[in-house]
């Protein structure tokens, strides 16, 4: 039970400052970008008219998120297709890797998720800026009344906060479920049925979900 509590680190000192790191995020997450940058070589190295396995799986990704992205952007869609790609992949793998052994999901680390919300929340804004201009952009914050400022800013805000840790509870709360269970029946039974439950299904679930409020938020800054 005390893996639930125990963080491996690498710890060292820059200029007097002790700095932290999770070793095992750090680790699973360069994990994860080296499966995704083989999966795109081998599959862009290796194009057929009569797909195999991987150009199937690839192509249904990439058709089904540029028919959301179209959809939700409309104009110059494009620009924002690969960002959506990317991140629906990369946090579907972060949310799964955790079935195989002796690895642990990115994604129940909160800098994963925040770090994935900051970065789309800095896009959107700046997507907004460059679309509306600073002084169109500023205007909607003053929407409808003026004194509604404070509440559009704290919005705005929540929205990164609300996406972050939705995928981060559960994402955590799964791998605490399994590990006490694990631990209560001894890994018999039950602990595979759940990692295929959590990693997989709750794990795509999570992902898409994740993704698809970044693409809103784009969205309503770019309208």
């Amino acid at each position: 039970m005390s893996d639930i509590t125990y963080v491996p680190q690498w710890i060292f000192q820059i200029g007097g400052y002790v700095i932290a790191l999770n070793s095992m995020t750090l680790i699973m997450s360069w994990l994860v970008m080296g499966i995704l940058l083989v999966f795109a070589f081998k599959v862009s190295r290796s194009l057929k008219p009569v797909p195999n396995g991987l150009q199937l799986v690839s192509e249904l990704i990439v058709k089904g998120m540029k028919d959301l992205v179209e959809d939700a952007i409309e104009e110059d869609y494009m620009k924002y297709f690969p960002l959506i790609c990317s991140l629906f992949m990369f946090l579907f793998l972060c949310n799964s890797i955790g079935i195989f052994p002796y690895c642990s999901e990115p994604t129940k680390d909160l800098n994963t998720p925040l770090g994935m919300g900051l970065l789309g929340f800095v896009i959107a804004h700046a997507a907004g800026i460059k679309k509306k201009g600073i002084k169109g952009y500023l205007k909607e914050y003053f929407a409808p009344i003026f004194f509604m400022m404070p509440l559009n800013l704290v919005g705005e805000l929540a929205k990164v906060v609300s996406i972050s840790f939705r995928l981060f509870g559960n994402i955590m709360g799964g791998s605490i479920i399994i590990l006490v269970i694990s631990n209560l029946c001894y890994s018999l039974f039950l602990p595979p049925l759940l990692y295929g439950f959590f990693g997989l299904f709750v794990g795509t679930v999570q992902a898409f979900v994740f993704t698809i409020l970044t693409l809103v938020y784009i969205s309503v800054q770019v309208h």
